[in-house]
């Protein structure tokens, strides 16, 4: 059987790795026969963070369709790679070039990404997608699900996991170099994009470059506007999913995994710039998201600090904690009862023991995480080897985190507190709640079959 031909059948039939003999991954014995056995790539959303994602997959495969809703981008990007076919619809493009693709990457905005996703996973093909991995808790379920369920490969675009530093810090909070953990504090310097403002008054017409309504996707109509598009739609509540969905993925990523920060029990807010409309985020929020006891840790609070220079110094509690370190723009504080960890950025691979007169003689544990080769190498490995383990930001994993953060977008739609009901994915007591953890898709972009 042909490569391609191979390929196509086992991805039908839902399986990311078939076997032309013992042991032997299909693409990995196709790569052994073949010249031309890269993994092909059909890039959505090739602007932005899609951009480097784009050049990642041309770099470690053989990207044979781009996508994107703006022309201008997507023919920039096409005259790097002039072999590609040119989509401004991820749906057109699936569906004629199924048989050609063996994995997808999405760097679209966030509501965009389960609908475009989803479609690629239930034809058999490996994702890789940026963080935060969905706009609602129930895409990142079915996301998960899906994965598990056709065998397939996947990353979520958190690039921190893949640094030695943040493997390490997962090895020593796994060790307990802490003690017993009861607080956690994380605070960001975004948003650098306006939020807590009104709609606009006037709105110009679509420029001729632009697909509007394909960039609204599963989103409800409205009128085109540049406050939207290329960049600002992050702080919109029908598109993207505001500071905490854009960097908690990355931020409590190194406690998430460490700790086992999953299936949270609550979240509150504590107090925000002002009540969430129907348009925008706050300027600025606090925002507290509570863990039970997860396989014998005791249960912990996080606190998440949000707005950058807009928050008012009297709210950034994080800061006497430090024992006198510069608490930089973004950051994360896991304080337990022997000492504190203190990640001086937003990826956790670089730390400090806290307070460090105590930890002086500290070793570190011995290696228990693989090193990765890099964050889009590994997803292509995983591939090649047919095993998605080898991809530690797989959607097993960052579905579940992602699932914990946008929990705390739910309190704040709902402008409280929320009981969480994790396995039977609701908010227990507020039938309200409901329309925050899923959406109403617009007709052709559900991810519902």
């Amino acid at each position: 059987m042909k490569r391609r031909d191979f390929l196509t059948h086992s991805a039908l039939a839902g399986a990311s790795a078939g076997f032309l003999r013992a042991g032997a991954p299909a693409i990995a014995r196709a790569a052994e026969e073949s010249p031309n056995s890269k993994v092909r790539f059909a890039c959505i959303g090739v602007g932005g963070k899609g951009d480097s994602d784009t050049h990642d997959a041309g770099k470690h495969g053989e990207i044979v369709a781009l996508c994107d809703i703006d022309e201008k981008t997507l023919d920039k990007m096409g005259e790097k790679y002039p072999n590609a076919k040119k989509y401004y619809d991820y749906r057109k493009m699936l569906e004629e070039m199924g048989d050609k693709i063996d994995a997808v990457t999405v760097s679209t905005p966030d509501h965009t990404h389960a609908p475009a996703a989803v479609m690629a996973m239930r034809m058999g093909k490996h994702a890789f997608v940026q963080k935060p991995l969905t706009w609602s808790i129930e895409e990142a379920r079915v996301l998960r699900e899906l994965a598990a369920e056709k065998k397939l490969c996947t990353q979520m675009g958190n690039q921190g996991t893949a640094q030695d530093g943040f493997r390490e810090g997962v090895e020593l909070l796994r060790a307990g170099a802490l003690g017993r953990v009861k607080e956690i504090h994380v605070w960001t310097n975004r948003p650098v994009w306006p939020q807590g403002i009104p709609g606009f008054k006037d709105y110009p017409g679509i420029p001729n470059h632009v697909h509007w309504y394909e960039f609204l996707g599963p989103a409800q109509d409205r009128p085109y506007h540049d406050g939207y598009h290329p960049f600002n739609w992050r702080g919109w509540l029908d598109f993207g999913t505001g500071a905490l969905g854009d960097m908690a993925c990355h931020t409590i990523n190194v406690a998430a995994m460490g700790l086992g920060l999953f299936d949270p029990e609550a979240a509150e807010v504590v107090e925000t710039s002002g009540i969430v409309d129907d348009q925008t985020f706050p300027t600025w929020s606090i925002i507290k998201t509570h863990f039970g006891e997860r396989e014998g840790r005791a249960p912990l609070t996080l606190n998440w600090y949000d707005g950058g220079n807009n928050l008012p110094e009297d709210k950034r509690a994080y800061k006497s904690l430090l024992h006198g370190e510069d608490p930089t723009g973004s950051g994360l504080l896991i304080i337990g009862d022997k000492g504190s960890f203190f990640s001086k950025n937003d990826y956790g691979a670089e730390h400090a023991l806290l307070p460090k007169e105590n930890f002086q003689d500290f070793k570190k544990p011995e290696p228990s995480l693989p090193r990765s080769p890099g964050h889009f190498k590994e997803f292509v490995e995983a591939i090649q080897a047919g095993d998605p383990s080898k991809a530690l930001s797989n959607f097993d994993y960052a579905g579940r985190l992602t699932e914990s953060v946008l929990l705390g977008v739910v309190a704040l739609r709902v402008g409280g507190r929320v009981e969480w009901d994790a396995e039977n994915m609701k908010v227990k007591g507020n039938p309200d709640a409901d329309k925050f953890i899923r959406r109403d898709y617009r007709k052709g972009f559900s991810i519902h079959a």
